[in-house]
């Protein structure tokens, strides 16, 4: 029971936040290395699905290089931002990465490498899109990259040591933050 309080609250703070990290949020930017390095601490989609392709990877076998396939796609992303490609349908496919990488934690599922890293690296895509429109320079990309890193190998780190339950319910309030995101989108 207590569990089931302790999941609730985490589920609870976790949706009550808005997603205010893209674009059509309007938020005045800088474009400097710290507002990059802040950047995805500030959208809850972002936070959530950097930390989820952590922990998900290493509960895969044959998968150290997940997350530095999600920051290399993460920085392509980037630069198709700053190109100005439009990516249709943007929120909603962020919203749906977080879902689906919730669910992923919550069933402990085992993909394929390929399989994965195709996954992995179009969410990254997804990602790095939206902040390249909102973070078109170069210190702030470096920023971003930077911060990034640390929450996807944070997440990597919380995957690697917290026991399978935890990790399920954790991937369940992900997942249930992501359907909300989608729902808000």
């Amino acid at each position: 029971m207590k569990h089931k309080r302790i999941a609730a609250a985490a589920a609870l703070i976790l949706v009550s936040a808005v997603a205010s990290a893209h674009p059509q949020g309007g938020g005045a930017h800088t474009h400097g290395f710290f507002d990059g390095f802040v950047h995805p601490f500030t959208g809850l989609d972002h936070l959530l699905a950097m930390l989820a392709v952590g922990m998900w990877s290493a509960r895969q076998s044959n998968a150290r290089w997940l997350p530095a396939t999600f920051l290399g796609m993460m920085l392509v992303g980037v630069l198709t931002g700053v190109a100005g490609l439009a990516i249709p349908g943007l929120e909603t496919g962020i919203a749906l990465t977080v879902a689906l990488m919730g669910v992923l934690i919550a069933v402990a599922a085992r993909l394929p490498a390929a399989l994965g890293a195709v996954m992995v690296g179009v969410f990254a895509l997804l990602h790095g899109n939206a902040h390249g429109h909102e973070l078109p320079e170069a210190a702030s990309a470096m920023g971003l990259l930077a911060a990034s890193a640390l929450l996807v190998y944070g997440g990597r780190m919380l995957g690697r040591v917290s026991p399978a339950l935890a990790l399920k319910l954790s991937g369940a309030a992900i997942a249930a933050t992501g359907v909300m995101l989608v729902a808000a989108a």
